[in-house]
């Protein structure tokens, strides 16, 4: 702002705390002028720089075509020296200690080793695979899974994102959607003394050729079908020739490198294809508000499978940061060790698992003061658990993060050049513009406080402009208001504007829930509850919180087959969970049931879930005040 401001805002520039909100609003109406100036503090280098920054004639791609005739490998540009960053071959490009090992030392690549590592397993690709096959990722976010993402778009392949989280059905389900041609995974997922299968979760999936890195140690713990191949005769597979000479395949800026999913509220994942300009935007808003730089280390909890993990691996590696990574839980005071010893000065979190560091007191008398900034996001924050986070590291400022698979970004944040409030946002991001409208899809005023459905501006920079299985068009733009001329974009947020025009998210229009920061339907968690008992009638999901915010906790609501019969809810919470981990997610805990003789319905027999929802938000906090 300070180079930029005076030049783009005239006279109205003042300073960059003062003009901000109003260097805001130019981005949104100069997109073109912002990310010309913002993509040069970035890793991005062009194989063949683009015609312009924004062509508004190609009226396909919802506004305008970005960085139209480029053609680049934004794999590369992970893997650069970068002067301007000050990224040498020697810069530390990945820290990671394993679960167990907490008094050992880190474990680092350098930017030079990361780099040949990527070259030799992209030439192993190039012997099993074809440029432009998809490619699956089932295993925890390790070194090793790292590596294999960079390698994969570096070969001019597709990365198919699985969380490690998922039942059987569900990766075949995701296998089948991105036409996968095969998928690397581990043997074991190791969590303390544990060790879960994945390798016989994965095969139950597809019958694709899987290649099996091995969870500790050089070999793989179990036997693997003829067809699938250990990662030690992977890596073989590449053979004598040059390991660490790599062409990279070079593409346009907008071929796909990565389908990533995420459900709505019909219950099937909707496949969101992330092309080179996806990783831009993410890399381009962590410098803009988390402040990610050059020398940071950072340090993100998460899994390829979600968002939030290419997110950070671009916001590193395309911003000079390292990526911190903790092979194992990081719900133990073994990761809050690992973060003080990595030194880490960025610290994103999911509010859940705050609400877990602060009431274990796992974290007690670790030092994290090189703390410089924390991140949150994938639920509603709470206040008290925000300021327990920000004590941790001498009060340092959260910032909150909203958005969506299918924008590769957020459409509202914090910013270090705002005050911020405790489980709040501050601004729209740089160059997004949205409306919150009512019910009737007229806008409120911009200076009024309010709350209502948020409408996105339809010129996103690396947002989708397709869906791999479901009609792009009906899914964001279809039914929503114009304002001034433009088709919004649905996003599907209530959101509120405070009198201090801060911002607060309430939750979906739709029924999709946020269950511990993976989004997924009502209709899911029903199909599911529905078969695990032969006296359920029916079941209704939903969710609440608590009066003062934080994640989302799931109520499972039942009409039961025989109204005369006892049923006892406890009993019903046991079966359900079973049923949901099995054949849904783990990760997604039933808080508890209630029995009812009927669900409320509309004159169509829709299910009003709003009204049950209501009922039971007026019933706890009742009991809360109690």
């Amino acid at each position: 702002m300070e180079h930029h401001g005076p030049k783009l805002l005239g006279s109205s520039y003042h300073d960059p705390l003062m003009s901000f909100s109003l260097f805001q609003k130019f981005s949104v109406h100069r997109p073109e002028v912002y990310w010309s100036a913002v993509i040069k503090e970035l890793s991005v280098v062009f194989h063949e720089a683009p015609k312009s920054v924004l062509d508004t004639s190609e009226n396909s791609k919802n506004g305008g075509a970005w960085f139209p005739g480029a053609v680049l490998n934004i794999a590369e540009c992970c893997l650069l020296p970068m002067e301007s960053q000050k990224r040498t071959e020697e810069s530390v490009a990945i820290l990671w200690r394993n679960e167990g090992s907490d008094d050992s030392s880190i474990n680092y690549l350098s930017l030079k080793e990361l780099r040949n590592q990527v070259m030799l397993v992209a030439r192993a690709i190039d012997k099993i695979f074809m440029k432009g096959d998809a490619i699956a990722i089932d295993m925890p976010m390790t070194c090793t899974a790292v590596i294999i993402y960079l390698a994969i778009v570096l070969a001019g392949c597709v990365v198919v994102s699985i969380a490690d989280s998922f039942a059987a059905n569900e990766i075949a389900k995701r296998m089948e959607v991105a036409k996968a041609k095969g998928i690397f995974t581990q043997d074991f997922i190791l969590r303390g003394d544990k060790k879960i299968p994945l390798y016989s979760r994965v095969i139950k999936g597809t019958s694709c050729v899987v290649i099996v890195v091995p969870a500790h140690g050089n070999d793989v713990g179990v036997q693997l079908r003829s067809h699938d191949l250990s990662w030690k005769d992977f890596i073989s597979s590449a053979g004598s020739l040059p390991r660490h000479n790599y062409p990279p395949v070079y593409q346009s800026a907008d071929s796909v490198t990565n389908i990533l999913f995420s459900s709505g509220t019909t219950g099937e994942p909707k496949a969101i294809p992330w092309t080179q300009i996806s990783p831009i935007r993410c890399a381009a808003d962590s410098w803009a508000h988390i402040d990610i730089q050059a020398g940071d280390i950072c340090c993100w909890p998460t899994n390829l499978g979600w968002v939030m993990g290419p997110i950070i691996l671009y916001s590193c590696f395309l911003n000079g940061a390292t990526l911190a990574l903790y092979h194992g839980s990081p719900l133990g005071r073994g990761f809050g060790k690992f973060v003080q010893d990595a030194s880490v000065t960025m610290l994103g979190t999911v509010p859940s698992l705050v609400k877990y560091w602060k009431s274990s007191k796992c974290m007690e008398e670790l030092d994290w003061t090189k703390i410089r900034i924390f991140g949150s996001t994938g639920e509603a924050s709470d206040i008290d658990d925000d300021l327990w986070l920000s004590s941790r590291a001498s009060y340092r400022p959260i910032i909150e993060c909203c958005g969506g698979t299918e924008l590769a970004s957020s459409y509202i944040q914090g910013s270090l050049l705002q005050p911020q409030a405790f489980a709040t946002f501050s601004t729209p991001s740089m160059s997004t513009g949205f409306i919150i409208f009512d019910e009737q899809g007229i806008p409120y005023p911009d200076d009024q406080p309010c709350v209502g459905e948020v409408g996105l501006f339809p010129l996103y920079m690396g947002s989708t402009d397709r869906l791999l299985n479901a009609n792009h068009k009906k899914v964001y733009f279809d039914g929503m208001p114009t304002y001034k001329g433009m088709n919004l974009r649905r996003h599907g947020d209530i959101i509120q504007r405070t009198v201090g025009n801060y911002y607060i998210v309430h939750g979906r229009v739709d029924d999709t829930m946020n269950l511990g920061g993976i989004k997924t339907s009502s209709v899911e968690i029903e199909r599911v509850c529905n078969r695990a008992d032969e006296n359920v009638l029916e079941t209704a999901a939903v969710t609440i919180t608590s009066n003062t915010g934080g994640p989302e906790r799931l109520v499972v609501l039942v009409v039961p087959k025989n109204q005369s019969a006892k049923c006892d809810p406890e009993f019903l919470r046991t079966k359900f969970q079973k049923a949901i981990q099995n054949y849904l997610n783990p990760l997604f805990k039933v808080s508890f049931v209630k029995v009812v003789p009927e669900f409320p319905r509309t004159a169509s027999n829709k299910l009003l879930r709003r009204v049950l929802r209501d009922q039971l938000k007026q019933e706890y906090r009742t009991y809360s005040r109690l």
